[in-house]
């Protein structure tokens, strides 16, 4: 399926509009719900099947960001056969008490896994946390960059942001 055929899908499940509190605190009248896509185990696959195109040579892991990077992760995981690490945004304080968990990434070259980026914030915290455990992060990929600064946020960290989707994309799907 080519990007305009995914771009145009995505749009049609995902895009809503409304008054949407997005996680920066910013109000915008445009969301991509990512869990319409992520629900469509055809559509979810197509993406990953998109996105394994674009894994850097080298990567040695797939890390997926809670909670909707996991989904996009594991379906990646299947296209590229890399093992896949699953990211909190804390800590659990029980069991194994890990940041991190499946994969380890001590030492190994790492992709960070996002749905949908807007402002980079979630990438750059965790990015920060799996590079202090030892992990080497040059990359994030994600399904869907908002083009709203986040790219450039992330660049700031030492990180490429990769995207399957532009929102210029679905504009013109």
């Amino acid at each position: 399926m080519s990007n305009v055929d995914l771009a145009r899908r995505v749009r049609g499940c995902c895009r809503l509009s409304g008054r949407f509190v997005l996680r920066s605190g910013r109000v915008d009248d445009e969301y991509f719900d990512k869990y319409q896509f992520e629900a469509d185990p055809l559509l979810l696959d197509e993406l990953a099947l998109g996105m394994a195109s674009l894994v850097p040579v080298g990567t040695e892991v797939l890390a997926g960001l809670e909670m909707g990077g996991i989904a996009v992760v594991t379906a990646l995981g299947r296209h590229t056969a890399l093992p896949c690490a699953f990211v909190r945004k804390t800590a659990k304080s029980y069991g194994t008490a890990r940041l991190a968990e499946g994969a380890e990434v001590k030492g190994r070259r790492v992709l960070v896994i996002e749905d949908v980026v807007t402002s980079g914030g979630q990438i750059a915290i965790s990015t920060g946390q799996l590079r202090d455990l030892g992990a080497q992060i040059d990359h994030a990929l994600c399904v869907i960059d908002r083009q709203e600064g986040g790219a450039e946020a992330l660049a700031a960290n030492g990180i490429r942001l990769l995207a399957l989707l532009k929102r210029e994309d679905l504009d013109q799907a």
